[in-house]
């Protein structure tokens, strides 16, 4: 039974489209991913903190040096209304007012005060001002904090008079845009640095885990040892006990064969010498063609089943390789070249990768009569076509002739001994390097067979 379509309701469609949105800028690496978890949190709940005890902080800082500066300017205009009389050119005021308070006061003739401006959104010290002038004079006043960015200018209506006072902007008001960024930056980069040397401590033995089932996996020889955190070692121990089964099991499975292998080959053996004492050669030949058959078709079983596991891997020169190759196409009657480009030398497991490509090349020859052989390496992965000039493979069955015993009416992946094991065999060898056989269309008309594996 066929299960029904997912159905997202409306409202949980734009959440999807948001959190795909947002694993598309996220980090890929587990390394990345970390410290974002641990330091985006840190730094946002620190931010916000920050941001609420510094603000009410300076907040209050600024009210209350906005009231000192306000109760200074009071204080001016009773000088100035008690004692007016004793000083009309005010002299006296503003000697005082610049001595004492630091303020730069004026005495204006008497008319309006100019239009009032448009107030700031963020200004802070305007509105600490103006509520205090409006608290504590008590009379019609007007007031400038954004003209000259660092003074403040206050005009108050006295009647028979304007009181111009200009006050330095630091004397009302504490910034602490320095401070926060400075203490922002400072607390950030500490946690950053906390957490790159504490997650790459933790990530390095989980990277180290990786590389040594890599390398197992592409049968190279590893010397690995648990380390890290509890959960990091347990699935450390666990893969060195994978690893060691699989070896007992190989060990085993090489043993056992070995044995068959001999047993057989000895039966095979005593029957060639009968046939060897037999009178009747007719006979003796027919007999002695079928147990060549059958001594064919048990190694290629016993190449199948043991798939050179004995075998380690070690620095190859690739283009020798194929040389070789083109000179055994040459061979069997075939115009065979080589094209090879990237770095000559590869790890691999030198006759194993050899008996790969040997079976790719037996399968062109049988079925065409030119051959091209085209290898490239990077810092990544080795890369070996085999092209042919023959009737090729329709892509729906192309699959189909790696499985073992499998033989296509036109068959292209039987060996020799008619098995059909080549191709299984070839797939076999470069799976167990951790790469894989793809079949394509040649270049050349007939079959492309591509070796890929990771170097």
């Amino acid at each position: 039974m066929t299960p029904a379509p997912r159905v997202l309701l409306p409202a949980l469609r734009p959440w999807r489209v948001f959190t795909r949105a947002l694993a598309g800028i996220m980090p890929k690496g587990l390394y990345a991913r970390s410290l974002l978890i641990v330091i985006l949190p840190m730094v946002l709940l620190q931010s916000a903190v920050a941001l609420v005890f510094m603000e009410r902080h300076w907040q209050m800082v600024t009210f209350r040096l906005s009231n000192a500066v306000t109760q200074d300017i009071a204080a001016l205009i009773d000088v100035y209304r008690d004692f007016h009389q004793l000083d009309p050119d005010n002299g006296k005021l503003e000697d005082i007012a610049r001595r004492r308070l630091n303020l730069d006061v004026e005495v204006l003739p008497p008319g309006p005060l100019p239009p009032t401006l448009p107030k700031p959104f963020f200004s802070l010290v305007d509105r600490a001002m103006s509520s205090e002038i409006a608290k504590q004079i008590r009379r019609p006043f007007w007031i400038d904090t954004v003209g000259r960015s660092n003074f403040i200018e206050v005009r108050v209506d006295m009647g028979d008079a304007i009181l111009r006072v200009v006050a330095l902007r630091s004397q009302a008001y504490a910034s602490n845009s320095q401070i926060f960024i400075v203490w922002m930056v400072g607390t950030s980069l500490v946690l950053i640095t906390v957490a790159i040397l504490f997650l790459r401590n933790q990530i390095r033995p989980i990277l180290a885990l990786a590389d040594a089932a890599e390398e197992f996996g592409k049968g190279r020889e590893i010397e690995f040892r648990p380390r890290g955190a509890r959960e990091v070692r347990r699935a450390a121990y666990a893969f060195l006990e994978m690893k060691r089964r699989i070896e007992r099991a190989m060990e085993q499975r090489t043993t056992m064969l070995n044995g068959v292998s001999h047993d057989l080959r000895t039966i095979l053996t005593r029957f060639k010498l009968s046939l060897a004492l037999l009178s009747d050669e007719n006979e003796a030949r027919e007999l002695t063609a079928d147990v060549d058959e059958m001594q064919r078709m048990l190694e290629a079983y016993l190449a199948f089943a043991r798939g050179d596991i004995g075998e380690a891997a070690a620095p190859t020169d690739i283009p020798a390789m194929l040389e070789t190759l083109r000179q055994e196409g040459e061979r069997l009657g075939h115009a065979t070249e080589v094209v090879y480009a990237g770095e000559p030398v590869a790890t691999v497991r030198p006759d194993a990768f050899k008996r790969c490509l040997a079976n790719l090349l037996i399968n062109a020859a049988r079925h065409g009569r030119r051959i091209r052989l085209e290898g490239a390496c990077d810092a990544k992965f080795l890369q070996i076509h085999v092209d042919d000039d023959g009737p090729g493979i329709p892509a729906e069955q192309r699959e189909e002739v790696f499985r073992p015993f499998v033989r296509l009416d036109e068959a292209r992946n039987q060996d020799e001994g008619g098995t059909g094991l080549g191709l299984a065999i070839a797939r076999d060898i470069a799976r167990s390097h951790g790469g894989e056989i793809y079949l394509a269309t040649s270049p050349l008309g007939g079959l492309r067979a591509s070796v890929r594996v990771p170097v």
